[in-house]
């Protein structure tokens, strides 16, 4: 039990490295909790004796098990979706909520890091955000040295060519633009919606009907969708470390709404609306599900 135990923490003081990187490979916070634990239990089968550098085992183990999910992803040709987002209430942040906002990046980025071959998302991820050499690099990819070094250079062309639009840090900053963005929303304001958002915004809906996605350009045609849902409730969240909220109607999760904020204006809103999902975001931030309603029993 003492070397179980004397594992456990071992592996304890790597799990948030190896959970940020298998975050950043899948886009997908569940896929990311599932190869790390993959990586935990193939490290109770080994002989951890015999592991010279355990921090550098952990991650090949990970990275293999995520470049695998990749590769099933392409065979599946799964269509194309907004990628898993971490939500968190915005108030009364504690330690293991600041963690997961470490472990995530912008969706943005996610969404471009999507559109790369499996091979070329993990040997940029391992090289450009997390500094592995590329001669370990190739052992995972199964290529030469040099050849991952040319996977990493050609995702690292296709990552600065996107121009991923970044957001302002102040947190307080983004939660004024975005809160200005709502009661004009809410006053039916077209003007001052359009003050708000910036000429080029990029308003993009996963509406989860088969991977179904809908992009609106410029600032008018989006600050005409900026109407909420009838009888609608915002709960405000962060969402990847930037400004959201969650949207639901009749106390059910409706919509996640990512914003963007850069120079007092919003230049992108993701609008995230598979049900399914949407419920596990707000089960992820701990807000509770409504209650359940009873039947009438019959005659009473």
């Amino acid at each position: 039990m003492e070397e179980t135990e004397w594992l456990a923490a071992r592996f304890e003081q790597h799990r948030p490295r190896l959970r940020a990187a298998a975050y950043r490979m899948l886009g997908s916070m569940a896929e990311a909790d599932d190869a790390v634990q993959d990586a935990w239990l193939r490290l109770c089968r080994s002989d951890a004796d015999q592991i010279d550098n355990l921090g550098g085992w952990l991650t090949t183990v990970v990275a293999r098990e995520c470049l695998h999910t990749l590769r099933s992803r392409r065979q599946r040709r799964e269509e194309s979706r907004l990628p898993e987002p971490v939500v968190i209430l915005d108030s009364d942040l504690d330690p293991e909520q600041e963690a997961l906002l470490a472990d995530s990046v912008g969706l943005a980025l996610l969404v471009v890091l999507d559109r790369l071959s499996p091979a070329e998302r993990l040997a940029f991820v391992l090289h450009d955000m997390f500094e592995l050499p590329f001669d370990e690099i190739a052992g995972i990819v199964g290529r030469t040295p040099a050849a991952a070094r040319q996977l990493a250079s050609r995702a690292r062309r296709r990552v600065n060519g996107a121009e991923i639009p970044s957001s302002d840090p102040d947190l307080v900053r983004q939660r004024q633009v975005v809160d200005a963005f709502y009661a004009a929303s809410r006053a039916g304001d077209f003007d001052a919606l359009v003050q708000i958002l910036d000429p080029d915004v990029v308003l993009t809906s996963d509406l989860g009907a088969d991977g179904q996605r809908v992009v609106v350009r410029g600032a008018a045609a989006v600050a005409s969708q900026a109407r909420g849902p009838h009888g609608g409730r915002l709960q405000p969240v962060l969402v990847n470390g930037v400004v959201g909220a969650l949207i639901t109607v009749d106390d059910q999760p409706f919509a996640v709404l990512v914003f963007t904020v850069a120079g007092d204006r919003i230049v992108a809103i993701d609008a995230l609306r598979d049900p399914e999902r949407v419920r596990q975001f707000a089960d992820a931030a701990g807000i509770p599900p409504p209650p359940v309603t009873s039947p009438a029993r019959e005659g009473s």
